[in-house]
């Protein structure tokens, strides 16, 4: 296990500089319903190329203690942020895709040192916040690496840590690797909360009979991410190389995939920054492209693709025997079914649904996102 700090070479940046200037654009063909509009991207990539400064954000990025380990074969990346409050207790918390550790490094401060953020120093944390193999500096990439598999990388890394217990969080494949690890070790994990939980209706048409009129809301919300925003989804689950080309080659290409997503998972109405700060969201987008893990991460889709299939046809994993609570934000791209989720999780001790927020609540609604995990983990720890 080595201290870690982010360093890029000049030449990396100045090769960045060099192909946003020199971007071949192609023709406007109307608005987000077909894809990022060119109108929008050119302004973005002005700030991106003119006004953004990525040495402020990677000095930043470097004030939290980073450290690179091995772990059944690859490299995890991961910041380490202790408490000062002598109780705190080990919170692990797993980004998705498109996200990255960056996700949280607004919420670091209030859960590890919640005395110096006004709030009750009763309830603290020493954070964990690993890169998932094959995404930003997890790298290089062991082949293999599904949801399952990462999980029990994680909960070796937290062993290494000397944690024997802790709580875990996510969204995206976050949540789902969190889950598993619940499932894996409930010995070792004290809770589990998520704010994406993926709750698939069984096949039974009877079934929708028992729902009230918002929970059958609900499910037309996720058909409606099957049938028309789940497109990058299918391609990184079938042919994440081919995809990786463009992106690798093209930071334009990269950040337009990315951004899309911030766009559509949240409740932007015109452009992703009216939720999202514009600088965060680059700084998340450079990570991808600074590593070149375009073809890395997407394998994490690849990798995950029969355990999704499974979970999309309504077969039901094992079930989550510790504690889980479940954080619902009104503009993610699927909304949990309370009564599908008990099926799943048979020991939900917290349930919250909010009606502002998508689906990177770390970064939309960051003081709701830390209040709610606080109010969950105050009941899991006491069992």
């Amino acid at each position: 296990m080595k201290p870690f700090r982010i360093e890029i070479p000049q030449e990396a940046l100045d090769d960045l500089a060099s192909r946003l200037a020199n971007t071949r654009w192609p023709a406007e063909h109307g608005g987000w319903e077909r894809g990022v509009p060119v109108s929008y991207l050119k302004e973005l990539v002005h700030y991106w190329h003119q006004q953004y400064d990525w040495r402020a954000h990677e000095a930043r990025i470097n004030e939290f203690p980073q450290f690179i380990t091995e772990v059944d074969g690859t490299t995890i990346h991961f910041l380490h942020v202790r408490s000062p409050e002598p109780h705190a207790v080990p919170l692990m918390l797993n980004h998705g895709w498109p996200g990255s550790f960056v996700e949280f490094l607004g919420v670091i401060g209030p859960l590890t040192n919640p005395r110096a953020h006004g709030l009750d120093p009763a309830t603290a944390f020493h954070v964990v916040v690993p890169s998932i193999p094959g995404f930003g500096f997890s790298q290089p990439l062991a082949p293999g690496f599904e949801v399952g598999r990462v999980g029990q990388a994680y909960l070796q890394l937290m062993g290494m840590l000397g944690y024997d217990r802790c709580l875990v969080q996510g969204g995206d494949f976050g949540s789902m690797i969190s889950l598993a690890m619940g499932t894996m070790a409930p010995d070792h994990i004290i809770g589990v909360h998520t704010n994406f939980l993926l709750t698939i209706p069984p096949q039974d048409p009877t079934f929708l009979t028992s729902l009230d009129e918002r929970d059958r809301a609900k499910l037309q919300l996720l058909a409606r991410f099957s049938a028309e925003l789940s497109g990058y989804s299918m391609v990184q689950s079938t042919r994440p190389q081919t995809i990786s080309y463009g992106l690798t080659d093209s930071p334009v290409g990269q950040l337009a995939w990315i951004v899309e997503r911030f766009k559509d998972w949240t409740g932007a109405k015109d452009a992703p920054e009216e939720v999202v700060d514009r600088d965060q969201m680059l700084t998340n987008a450079m990570i991808y492209w600074l590593t070149a893990s375009a073809a890395s991460s997407a394998q994490l889709y690849y990798e995950s693709a029969d355990g999704m299939r499974m979970a999309m046809s309504g077969v039901a994993p094992p079930p989550v025997t510790v504690p889980v609570g479940v954080a619902s934000y009104a503009h993610d791209i699927a909304l949990p079914i309370r009564s599908l989720a008990e099926k799943a999780a048979t020991r939900i001790v917290h349930w919250a649904e909010y009606d502002q927020g998508g689906h990177f609540p770390a970064m939309e609604r960051p003081d709701e996102y830390v209040m709610d995990l606080r109010t969950f983990a105050a009941i899991a720890t006491r069992g």
